[in-house]
């Protein structure tokens, strides 16, 4: 049969990857936005979670770790409550309206490897979209193209996008900060009365490896 045929020739792999990505990219999203980002639990004490993947520097003495206000928890360093989730988040990174949940300690990895396949299975299909055009100028070509065009200009709009999240995100980890915190450098105290510009800064190579490994 002519499936045979194609599987014998290998026509079927390009497709199969596809597909397998796409999968992989939809069971990444559920997992991301259903985990828990590192909510601060009640019962935990500052400072405990010894299972946490970034070092934090010294507090500086005139720094005091405060309760949050909202959640009335022991608020670690570099955590943030975030009112959309009602929790304090360890290593809050930013809140995600497509993830509807936070980013923060425990799922900021997996969000980048979502970015990651998300990007490559959009520039897959931009590819596809575009091999499938051939351009003519008239009205009749149009109409019959129109939903090839439209799907084409959302997967290049969607492409930049999740690009400029990535890089945005890859530069952060690089320099071992978060989102929030550079945004919002001038309002945090551990930050704002710190010697350091970045005390959390311990070169690109090792910033890196505590994130991802």
């Amino acid at each position: 049969s002519d499936l045979q045929k194609q599987e014998e020739r290998g026509e079927l792999l390009q497709p199969l990857i596809f597909v397998l990505l796409v999968l992989c990219s939809v069971l990444l999203y559920f997992k991301v936005s259903l985990m828990d980002p590192g909510f601060v639990k009640p019962e935990e004490e500052e400072g405990e979670d010894k299972g946490q993947g970034v070092v934090t520097p010294q507090i500086p003495g005139d720094i005091k770790l405060r309760r949050c206000g909202y959640c009335l928890v022991k608020q670690p360093m570099r955590a943030k409550h975030c009112q959309l989730c009602q929790h304090c988040v360890r290593r809050y990174d930013h809140h995600c309206p497509w993830l509807e949940n936070c980013v923060g300690e425990r799922n900021h990895p997996l969000f980048v490897v979502y970015l990651s396949v998300q990007l490559v299975v959009l520039l897959w299909g931009g590819h596809v979209a575009w091999s499938g055009l051939y351009f003519e100028q008239s009205w009749e070509w149009l109409q019959h193209n129109i939903l090839l065009l439209v799907s084409f200009l959302l997967i290049f709009i969607f492409t930049i996008v999740v690009l400029l999240l990535l890089v945005s995100h890859l530069y952060l980890i690089s320099c071992n900060t978060t989102t929030w915190e550079f945004m919002s450098h001038h309002r945090i105290s551990y930050l704002r009365h710190s010697e350091l510009d970045n005390p959390f800064d311990q070169g690109i190579i090792l910033n890196l490896w505590r994130f991802f490994c």
